[in-house]
Formats: C-alpha cells, structure tokens, sequence
C-alpha cells in the first residue's frame, strides 16, 4: 500500500480524496493537513469526507504527517513550493493539482526533480481533460492558423482565478502547435466596439454560474465549417482519480518532473 499524505484535506477536492483513498486497493491514508486556523483540526478526516471514521486526525502539522509517508496530494493554493520541498526532504513523492502555479513555482519543481524528487504536477488530473490537450494539439496542427480559435470554460460560482489553469493550457497547447505566443496572441474577452476579429488571436472566454465543476470547449472556426472539442465535468472524482493514478505512477518512476501526460502515456 502507497501510504499517502492529502494536503488541504477538509477543501472540496481533499474530500472526495480522503473517500477515494478509503475506498483504494493500493493506497493508503497516512496523514490528512490543513491550515492552522482551520476549524477541522483534530477532528477525523474520513468523518469529514463523509465516508466513516478513517483514524487519520486533520492537522496542521505536515511534517509529523509525512513522517512514514510515501506520497502526497496538494490541490491547496497556498505555500505548494515549500509543502512539495518538505515531501521530497522526507522521501515522498508529490502529486500537485494546482492550477495557479507560477513560472518560478515550475522552475522550483524542476530543481527539486534535478535533486532526485518524484514530482507529478498538473493543471488538470482529469483523464478526460488530458486527452483533449493531445486532440487540440492534433486539431490545431492539422488545421492550421487559417482556423479561427475561441475556448470557453465555466466553472462554479465560487472559483476564484479566470481563465481557469486549463483553458490557459488549451491555448498554450495550441499557441505551441502554431509557434504563437500565449501572452501576446490570447484575447481575454471582447466589449465595445472591438472591429472585426484578427486572424492572429485566440479568443479566450470564462463563464461562472451555479455548482459547475468544470466545462471546456476549444472551438476550430473557419467559413463553411466548425469543429468544436468538448470536455464535461460533472464530478470532482474525476480529478481524484487521475491524481491517485499519479501516485502510483510515481511509486515506479524515476526522479523527475512529470505531467499527466507521462502518467497516462500520451506523449
């Protein structure tokens, strides 16, 4: 059994974690942290999840938590540079499943990984959603930049950064399919009277409304016809399992800095 350290534990995503792992084959519940002030400290992270008592206790406390670890899983938004250093100081690999991660977040990953962690971070763990990076990525370089690009995402109404951490990565897969550039080819909504749309952009929209864990749609337009590329999600156990399938990668790989796209063999 991996035995698994679940960082931000009483959050939505910890949740359905802390119950996948309690239903898990080859994964075990060794630690579940959250924030200091959290008011769920102490109390037992499998009552908190709603799937019966696990005899694991939320705590602040990450580095008794890893203490005869294996693994971790970070979906928090906060201090995942220094979490994922302590993990890798005591000998356990790292699933991050944050989305606001910073070029100089990435950057410290990869150092850590040149060190020897076992690092798996991604916007996005959802099978599905990594699948539609590699048929965007095909899409756009066999159609070309004569199409016209829009993506659309919409989440709940309690999410909090826009455009979400995968719909960035949609338009970073096509900008690198085209040789474009993100910061300078992607169009974050329209007002006013904007003129007609240039053939060099991508047009990038969020949408928030209601209990919506997480829609996306890359559209391909061009005069006679559309393409559109759609993924769904209709449960956050989708993000959960592809994050415990990240575990077990890691429990067989070498040190490195990998993506779900190395965990389900799509590169």
């Amino acid at each position: 059994m991996i035995r698994t350290v679940v960082i931000g534990a009483a959050g939505r995503m910890g949740r359905r974690l802390v119950a996948n792992i309690q239903e898990s084959d080859t994964l075990e519940l060794a630690g579940a942290v959250e924030y200091a002030e959290s008011p769920f400290l102490g109390q037992d992270a499998g009552a908190v999840a709603g799937c019966g008592n696990a005899g694991v206790a939320i705590t602040a406390d990450l580095a008794g938590a890893l203490k005869g670890a294996d693994a971790v899983i970070n979906f928090a938004t906060a201090g995942v540079v220094e979490s994922t250093r302590l993990a890798a100081e005591n000998g356990c690999s790292a699933v991050v499943g944050t989305t606001a991660l910073t070029a100089a977040d990435k950057a410290e990953f990869a150092k850590l990984a040149e060190s020897g962690a076992r690092i798996v971070a991604a916007y996005n763990m959802s099978v599905g959603v990594n699948l539609l990076f590699k048929l965007v990525k095909e899409a756009a370089t066999i159609l070309g930049p004569d199409y016209d690009v829009e993506i659309t995402e919409m989440h709940h109404n309690q999410k909090k950064d826009a455009p979400s951490g995968t719909a960035v990565r949609l338009a970073e897969v096509v900008c690198e399919a085209w040789d474009w550039d993100y910061d300078k080819d992607v169009r974050h909504g329209r007002e006013g009277l904007v003129g007609a749309r240039t053939k060099h952009e991508i047009g990038m929209h969020s949408l928030r409304g209601g209990d919506v864990v997480g829609d996306h749609t890359v559209i391909f337009a061009i005069n006679g016809e559309r393409i559109e590329l759609t993924h769904k999600a209709s449960s956050r156990d989708t993000f959960v399992k592809g994050a415990l399938r990240a575990v077990e990668f890691l429990a067989k790989a070498k040190p490195g800095l990998y993506d779900m796209q190395d965990v389900l063999g799509l590169k």
